[in-house]
């Protein structure tokens, strides 16, 4: 009697297990996510193992005496949460041709030392097409190891003869191990090269970065558990028509999230951007006296840039009028806009109204609400917002204009650049120093806000 071989199906989008195939994931809804698995006797591979540890009384345990160590890029340490921590497990995901490569690589070179060895292991790459990306970026250091490499166990060989205090493996969707019987890049090879390499870095105190492919939605590749697993993941974020790259922290787990790193794409590699509110305002006069743009002082993570709000009203012949937003939520454009018909007795019924954040930049926190409004109504009347004046403030339904986080941090940034004067709620005023060289126009409803911020001068 022939006995059969037994097989599982495992969803590729969200890493579920069934034993029959489906076209349709049950969980997650992906079309055609199915791959087959063998269910066969896993075999032990010695150069996969690691000691066994004894659980410790936490009185027991004594404290770490590693500190961080600089990258010597001060945008990626500043993200990380102050510098590389020993030991653990850094997940870089975004698109292709983004700069991932580019950045780990150039870090790499300069964490490399006579007493701080880095292997570079790339999976897609051959060793002379790393050289070529190493002599472009004019990395040449004597300490950065380069492998062409994808089995888990001949890297885990390398790293035990050479030592490195940095690894990177460019990129985990190539690496296999020979004891599962799926093919590199599916879920169960992802998930448990991860897990293994997570133990090899806590136990050898090797820090590690992972390139992580990203899909079609934007989402790292792979099961959800990957993300679950690693220490920090960093997402790079970029429109196709700028120069400038957006590294984002999502998990930290040896430091704060939400933060934000800017580096500008050159033809010698990624440079990082230390002054963003230039960046986003490189050609913005503060005394051009535009209809339909505003300054709001907006916050990523504890840094404070300046972005241009940009607003065109114009007339509409269609029974629905058109909505569009670029890099601002579109609800939130709809909401305000009711506060505006409902509290501003101003009408956009028959009115197209496209929002726009000049250069590409993303905005999603409340503070910029104000500064929302009033373009938009400076581009309907046609008449500009005050000169060298920000808008800073959240717009409650009812209309009142409430208070922001971080306010003396965001005026002091736009003081920086020139501008002098602030639109700011009445709470927020009570509770601000007197800087100066800066006049506070508070404003305590939106209707006082625009017959105050809108007007000729």
């Amino acid at each position: 009697m022939i006995k059969k071989e037994k097989a599982r199906f495992i969803c590729q989008g969200c890493g579920h297990t069934f034993f029959k195939w489906f076209g349709r994931c049950p969980e997650c809804g992906e079309w055609d996510s199915f791959h087959e698995e063998k269910l066969e006797k896993k075999a032990f591979y010695p150069g996969l193992s690691l000691p066994q540890t004894k659980p410790k009384s936490i009185k027991e345990i004594e404290e770490s005496s590693q500190k961080r160590y600089s990258s010597g890029v001060k945008e990626f340490d500043r993200i990380l949460g102050g510098g590389v921590v020993p030991g653990s497990l850094v997940l870089i995901g975004g698109e292709p041709g983004i700069g991932k490569s580019t950045l780990v690589l150039e870090v790499g070179s300069r964490l490399s030392g006579p007493e701080s060895v880095v292997l570079y292991v790339s999976g897609e790459e051959s060793v002379e097409q790393s050289k070529l990306r190493a002599s472009r970026l004019g990395v040449n250091s004597a300490y950065l190891y380069v492998s062409c490499e994808t089995n888990l166990e001949e890297i885990v060989r390398q790293i035990d003869d050479l030592g490195p205090r940095v690894v990177i493996i460019d990129s985990i969707q190539t690496i296999y191990r020979e004891d599962y019987s799926s093919a590199p890049g599916s879920v169960a090879q992802i998930r448990e090269s991860t897990a293994y390499l997570m133990k090899l870095a806590k136990h050898k105190k090797v820090t590690i970065f992972l390139i992580g492919h990203v899909t079609k939605e934007g989402a790292i590749a792979g099961p959800r558990i990957l993300e679950h697993v690693v220490d920090t993941v960093l997402y790079f974020e970029s429109g196709r028509d700028y120069q400038y790259r957006i590294l984002r922290v999502v998990k930290n787990r040896f430091g704060p999230t939400s933060e934000i790193g800017i580096f500008n794409m050159e033809e010698d590699g990624l440079k990082e951007i230390t002054d963003s509110s230039k960046l986003f305002l490189e050609d913005l006069s503060l005394d051009r006296g535009t209809p339909g743009t505003a300054i709001v002082p907006t916050i990523e993570g504890s840094r404070s840039f300046l972005v241009e709000i940009q607003a065109l009203v114009t007339s509409s012949n269609l029974a629905i009028p058109r909505r569009i937003t670029q890099g601002i939520d579109y609800n939130r454009l709809c909401l305000l806009l009711a506060v505006l018909e409902k509290r501003g007795n101003l009408r956009f019924f028959n009115q197209d109204v496209y929002l726009n954040i000049a250069g590409g930049m993303k905005v999603n926190e409340p503070a910029c609400d104000l500064a929302i409004a009033l373009a938009i109504v400076s581009s309907l009347k046609n008449k500009p917002f005050l000169k060298k004046t920000i808008a800073i403030g959240e717009i409650g339904l009812t209309g009142e204009i409430r208070g922001v986080r971080f306010m003396e941090k965001r005026i002091k940034e736009a003081v920086k650049l020139g501008f002098t004067r602030c639109l700011v709620p009445y709470c927020e005023s009570r509770k601000m120093k007197n800087l100066p060289g800066v006049e506070f126009i508070r404003v305590g409803r939106v209707e006082e806000a625009l017959e105050k911020g809108i007007k000729e001068e």
